[in-house]
């Protein structure tokens, strides 16, 4: 059978794809810059040696589920500069060995769940200039064996369940984010990712459990980021995360003790942050971020963010001897001192009313003479 390398359709006023009219054998297909608004499901049904397709520049609204199926041999998809909102159920499933799709310079604002499902062997995932506010929950279901998932600046909610079922990624990207928060289960069902790369972002509040239930994490990069407050930060051995780099962040608040839990991290590399530097700062120095694995000081690379006077200084230049301990934790401190003779087995002492008058009375009588 004759294989027909090219096929180019370019500005041609189609508005439909004219899957009849195309050779079963065509390996690229180029059909840009034209008026056809929506792909149905088994669009290209037929042309199983189809290997690279471009449909840049049409007026897609809309992708049906399975709109690519039948396309055993697909390597590159690229639909960017449309007016696609919604990358919907189902509308990119079944592509099994596709090394590249481009999905840059859209308008898409939400990627529904399982849009990806059963994708396998992806090098790069774009999305790069798209205004996606929003990440739901299995948005990236089934997706496997992606080498680059890079998403678009200005994300403003990653939902909880966002990655579950994402599968063995060489590189996911999360930057330039605008967070009020970093919710509970965020990365739930994440597994086999080399490097886990949020930067650049304004993380609001890290919440409890954000990161629980990922697995077989490489290295976990937090950099350069506005943390508002740690609620908790857990990770333990079942995780199995490498190492966890936490570089040129700006943390408003000190985390409170036993917030910070990092066990079964193999590395633990923490500099170049800015901390406050009040009376928490000994709050600080004992929780587990300051146990820096690489043979870093963690006072000799990382910051002050606050008070004002201190301010950008390291925090090795501080006399830490004359920063007292905040109320709460004297208080406390205090209290635990209290309960220990207690808890040891000591009993404490009383005595009657009598007895009590009558240590006065000798006491008064030495104290005349």
């Amino acid at each position: 059978m004759y294989v027909v390398p090219q096929v180019l359709c370019n500005t041609g006023g189609l508005t439909e794809i004219p899957i009849k009219s195309l050779p079963s054998t065509v390996e690229h297909l180029s059909l840009t810059k034209n008026h056809f608004p929506i792909i149905k499901s088994d669009a290209f049904a037929g042309l199983r040696g189809l290997k690279k397709l471009s449909l840049d520049g049409n007026n897609i609204s809309i992708i049906k589920p399975f709109a690519f199926r039948g396309l055993p041999r697909l390597r590159e998809l690229s639909i960017q500069h449309t007016p696609l909102t919604t990358i919907a159920q189902f509308s990119f499933a079944g592509l099994q060995n596709i090394s590249t799709i481009l999905l840059g310079h859209n308008r898409i604002q939400r990627v529904e769940g399982y849009a990806f499902a059963g994708t396998s062997n992806v090098r790069l995932l774009l999305l790069n200039n798209n205004p996606l506010h929003r990440v739901d929950s299995s948005a990236f279901s089934g997706l496997s064996n992606v080498e680059r998932l890079i998403f678009p600046s200005g994300i403003r909610a990653v939902e909880p369940d966002s990655f579950s079922g994402l599968d063995t990624v060489s590189f996911l990207k999360l930057a330039f984010m605008d967070l009020s928060s970093l919710k509970p289960h965020t990365f739930r069902g994440l597994s086999h990712v080399h490097i886990l790369s949020i930067q650049d972002s304004d993380l609001g509040i890290i919440r409890a459990d954000a990161f629980e239930g990922m697995t077989q994490i490489g290295i976990l990069s937090l950099k350069n980021n506005k943390i508002d407050a740690i609620q908790e930060l857990k990770l333990k051995p079942i995780n199995r995360i490498k190492m966890l780099q936490l570089h040129g962040n700006h943390l408003l608040e000190t985390p409170l003790p036993g917030a910070i839990i990092i066990q079964g991290v193999e590395k633990l590399n923490v500099i170049d942050n800015h901390f406050p530097c009040d009376c928490h700062i000994h709050t600080l120095l004992e929780s587990p971020l300051a146990n820096d694995t690489t043979g870093t000081d963690f006072r000799s690379k990382n910051y002050c963010i606050s008070p004002l006077e201190v301010n950008g200084k390291l925090m090795s230049d501080l006399d830490l001897d004359s920063i007292g301990r905040c109320h709460e934790q004297v208080t406390r401190g205090n209290l635990e001192a209290s309960k220990g003779p207690t808890d040891s087995g000591c009993k404490k002492t009383s005595f009657s009313p009598s007895a009590t008058f009558l240590i006065v009375s000798l006491l008064s009588i030495l104290c005349q003479r």
